[in-house]
């Protein structure tokens, strides 16, 4: 079997057939680090690029929509821009129902993958002691 290289003329055609980016800005925000600014790939969860990164957004049950520990809040804006992006399910709404601090622009970070559209959000990670509500 040949192998056959692209000729240069090709490489402007896939250049423009590829996703617009190979990573998408996130900021998650705590209250003990602050903020912590992060690229992942699209299509990557936000529970699996906090892991990656060692940030601390528990995710019990490793992102198999079986709990709610990975709970997150977002301005409206975000949140608006999420919910467009990754839809929320019926059992992602059962599973909020049980976190902590739950607000109106909660969400899981196992439910929702990066792409171009969510380019800049930022992820608070509720605490006990935190008045994000």
């Amino acid at each position: 079997m040949a192998i056959r290289c692209l000729a240069r003329s090709a490489w402007p055609t896939l250049a423009r057939a590829r996703p617009r980016s190979f990573s998408v800005s996130v900021t998650f925000v705590d209250e003990i680090e602050g903020e912590i600014p992060l690229k992942g790939e699209p299509g990557v969860s936000l529970l699996e690029l906090a892991h990656k990164a060692n940030v601390d957004l528990e995710g019990a049950c490793g992102g198999e929509l079986a709990c709610s520990t990975c709970h997150c809040i977002f301005s409206q804006e975000d949140y608006d821009r999420i919910i467009e992006a990754c839809p929320k399910t019926e059992e992602e709404e059962d599973m909020l129902d049980l976190a902590w601090g739950l607000t109106e622009t909660s969400r899981l970070g196992c439910q929702v993958l990066l792409s171009d559209e969510l380019e800049g959000i930022k992820a608070h990670i509720p605490d006990e002691t935190s008045n994000m509500q």
